[in-house]
């Protein structure tokens, strides 16, 4: 379980707190307006950013004291974080093993990864020679050879047009549902929302309210999402 108790960061003009949790296998956006602190969110719960209070556990365990390699999560970002001087398969094997020097098993690793997300035969291209979509789904395909049980989305496919999100948002629901991940995904979305099939934690007002499940909070908006939404 991931546990956010009172986590909370503060500047002189902003202020955002979230004090609730989540568990391994759930699938949830974190949706609202610009500038509210998704991102922010997101950055505590990986480390790159350190809290003004509370904490963030995984499964009992406190992660301050844990740097941002070592957390039991992978995050992807807008720009993918793929090296360009790197063929696609040796970005994967990055997961692996930072030296690269992979065992035959490591390898396979490699393959099987890309065939899951539908690159077999493309690891020898380097990431400028990928389509978005392609490069999206290589992406995907390091977080799935990472293996960590929480994968954070920093709105991944926001350069993509409708359908391929669509199609990527598929495989990010395949991908959580075959390693039993815990799925964080920040959207502008409500469309990305829904497509996820999980719950939805609004950010309003500097607060990460609760997740609920999208559809519920879609079908009966606060006043915050109705604001946001543009409903009367």
């Amino acid at each position: 379980m991931l546990q956010l108790d009172g986590l909370t960061y503060r500047q002189p003009d902003f202020c955002l707190t979230a004090d609730w949790s989540a568990d391994p296998g759930d699938r949830i956006a974190i949706m609202g307006p610009s500038g509210a602190g998704k991102s922010t969110l997101l950055s505590m719960i990986a480390g790159f950013l350190t809290p003004s209070s509370g904490t963030v556990r995984w499964m009992g365990t406190d992660l301050a004291t844990v740097s941002p390699g070592e957390r039991p999560m992978t995050i992807l970002f807008q720009d993918q974080n793929l090296f360009p001087h790197l063929t696609v398969a040796q970005n994967l094997g990055l997961g692996l093993r930072p030296d690269l020097r992979l065992s035959p098993a490591e390898r396979n690793r490699v393959e099987d990864a890309l065939a899951r997300v539908g690159l077999k035969d493309l690891g020898p291209r380097r990431p400028g020679q990928l389509s978005g979509g392609q490069a999206s789904r290589a992406a995907l395909a390091r977080a799935l050879i990472r293996a960590r049980p929480i994968l954070l989305l920093d709105e991944p496919f926001a350069a993509l047009g409708p359908a391929l999100r669509q199609e990527m948002l598929d495989l990010v629901r395949e991908v959580a549902d075959g390693t039993g991940a815990l799925v964080l995904m920040v959207t502008h979305d409500p469309t990305d929302a829904l497509a996820l099939q999980g719950k939805t934690a609004f950010v309003a007002d500097g607060l990460v309210n609760p997740p609920t499940r999208t559809d519920d909070l879609l079908a009966h908006p606060t006043p915050a999402v109705q604001a946001y939404l543009g409903r009367k």
